[in-house]
This record gives C-alpha cells, structure tokens and sequence, in this order.
C-alpha cells in the first residue's frame, strides 16, 4: 500500500493482543541516507501515561488499515532506548521540513512538506515540496542527489527537456514550433 506520511498521522496503534488502543502515530523517522523509515514517533494513549514519546520501529508493525497493528505493545520503548537508533535522531539531516534544492543551480522549490512511502518496504518514494502555502509538483525519491544539514539536493527537473532539445539539434531535424491561431 502506498501512502503518504500527513495521511497517516494520528492513525490509532493497535495492540493485537488486547485490540485495545495504546497510541497514535506522529512523523516518521527517515534514515536520509537511504530513503528507508526506520520507524515512527508515538504520541501514547492515556494507559501508557507514564512516557512523553515513543518509538515504533518499522520492523515490528504487523498490518495496515483503519489503525497501526502491532503485536504486542512492548514492541513501543522510549526513543532513548533504541541504541541504535540514536546516531540517526541526532543527525541534523532530515526530509521531512527540509528544503529542496536544485544540484548545480542551487534553485530553490521550496520545502518538503510530504513523503509517500510503501507500507511494505517502508522506503519513501515521493517528495511533495511546498512554496509560499502552494503545493508544487510532486518529486520521484530517485531523483534525490544528496541529503545535507542544509538541503536536500535533487537533479535538474528540466534537465530531461533541454537534452532533448539538444539531441535534435543535433540530428539535423528541425521541427517548428506549432503557434496556435488567434482567435478573433
């Protein structure tokens, strides 16, 4: 299943055993190197009062649908535990929140305010930057160059259209540009 992260947070955490709610999704956490979600921060239910926030790693949900299903709430443990994972939540280079930067013009498309990822392998496959409150154009994750502290740096989307321009100067061909007629 393909979704996107806004679309899944606040999805209630489904405790298999018990099929009692024990917390709700917040961001993800999103090795940058890798595009893949580690896991994803937990606002808990009123039972599990006692922590401000924890972790769900990826590995350790079960299933997908109206709410999060996990197999037991055990699987939940304070992000400072996860040994692991602390290099990662340390690491001042995220996605989500981040700004998008063309590589070698250093164009701006604004920040990336979504990711879609696959429920299955749990790697982001779509960036959707925002500018000035308007969505753009969403990004395929492969056309991610780098991710630094400051930017996340993608290829040139426009790059595709001029070497196809080039590529027909260069064969010789020459096909007019097509101007519609004014309408009187």
């Amino acid at each position: 299943m393909h979704v996107r992260s806004s679309s899944v947070t606040g999805l209630p955490i489904i405790d298999d055993e018990t099929l009692e709610t024990v917390g709700h999704l917040m961001h993800p956490l999103i090795q940058p190197d890798t595009g893949r979600i580690e896991g994803f921060f937990v606002i808990p239910s009123i039972a599990l009062s006692d922590a401000r926030e924890l972790f769900l790693p990826a590995v350790d949900i079960i299933g997908w649908g109206s709410g999060v299903h996990i197999k037991t709430r055990d699987r939940l443990a304070p992000p400072e535990e996860l040994i692991r994972l602390q290099p990662l939540i340390r690491d001042n280079r995220k996605i989500l929140g981040q700004r998008i930067r063309i590589k070698g013009s250093k164009k701006s498309l604004g920040i990336c305010a979504d990711v879609q990822f696959d429920t299955r392998h749990f790697c982001i496959e779509w960036l959707f930057p925002r500018k000035y409150f308007v969505q753009r154009q969403p990004m395929p994750a492969t056309d991610i160059v780098e991710v630094t502290g400051s930017a996340i740096w993608v290829k040139d989307p426009f790059a595709p259209l001029q070497e196809e321009k080039e590529a027909k100067s260069e064969t010789g061909i020459v096909i007019p540009e097509v101007m519609p007629a004014a309408q009187n």
